[in-house]
């Protein structure tokens, strides 16, 4: 107890930047990481490997504790997009964190996740400009959604290996653009999915990478206290909001990235060469699913 005291007294930087981090990671598909990664990586010069380390771990007990504030009060989500989402993610989370993260700059993974988001919140806002259908389930279910969000699963995961955050925002985006599911379902669905994606990705980083250091040890004790209420309260806030206020609320969030990462990134020629390719991929993507009408009806 003592510890724990101690890590939250020496650390109150990262408790006080959790405290709104845990509530955007509850609440929304973004995760906190858009709240702390400017944080942790400018003002308190925590270095992007470390601040992915952290966010994995952190997400495992605050998602854990907003998935069970989710399931507890009964907030809808849609279980076939975590079961089939999780089986990928565990492949993506794995090839991601013991693979491609010590061979790729993080700041060419970071620009790239931002990119990513910046090409999902024009689709989520041309998506939203009118009255559009809208559906608490996906549709229709055969091998070809199951393939989708297998394949989605992988792509988050790797996500999430890479940044610390991501198969909630890939998920999401895939509910919303392509299967048309409310932004009131995709959201907590999105949530859990990520609980049991940082879980894995945490204890891959302990017992088979083992990068989890002491000092993140310190850190992740000092947040603790902070995202396990802040988490929930975001998850409960989020289920109060009209389906528009949450797409509303993501999009400010993605301008949000957007700013910061261009502020805080040192935008040298691979970062640029990468981010163009990245904006010409997943823009593609992203028309793709707008314009496919399968689950439009």
């Amino acid at each position: 107890m003592g510890g724990a005291f101690e890590s939250i007294t020496s650390n109150w930087e990262i408790a006080l930047t959790m405290s709104f981090g845990s509530m955007v990671a509850g609440g929304t598909s973004m995760g906190g990481g858009v709240i702390a990664f400017p944080v942790f990586t400018k003002v308190l010069h925590i270095t992007p490997y470390d601040a992915k380390v952290f966010s994995l771990a952190i997400q495992s007990v605050g998602m854990s504790a907003a998935s069970l504030t989710i399931w507890l009060t009964g907030i809808k989500v849609e279980w076939r997009v975590i079961r089939w989402g999780s089986l990928g993610g565990l492949v993506g989370i794995f090839v991601g964190l013991g693979f491609l993260a010590p061979i790729l700059p993080p700041d060419v993974i970071k620009m790239s996740f931002t990119i990513m988001l910046t090409s999902f919140g024009v689709a989520l806002f041309a998506l939203n400009r009118g009255m559009r259908k809208c559906h608490f389930s996906i549709p229709t279910w055969s091998f070809r959604e199951k393939s989708i969000l297998f394949v989605t699963g992988i792509c988050g995961g790797l996500m999430s290996g890479l940044v610390g955050s991501g198969i909630d925002i890939v998920a999401f985006s895939v509910m919303v653009i392509l299967f048309r599911i409310s932004e009131k379902i995709a959201t907590p669905t999105s949530v859990i999915l990520m609980a049991f994606n940082a879980v894995i990705g945490f204890l891959l980083q302990i017992f088979v990478f083992q990068n989890f250091t002491e000092e993140m040890r310190s850190y992740w004790l000092a947040a603790i206290p902070v995202v396990v209420v802040g988490a929930p309260l975001g998850a409960i806030l989020c289920n109060r909001f009209d389906r528009d206020t949450i797409a509303h609320i993501l999009i400010l969030l993605i301008i949000t990235e957007l700013i910061t990462s261009l502020l805080i990134m040192s935008l040298r020629p691979i970062v640029v060469y990468s981010s163009l390719f990245a904006l010409v991929v997943f823009s593609y993507l992203y028309y793709w699913m707008y314009h496919v009408q399968v689950y439009n009806k």
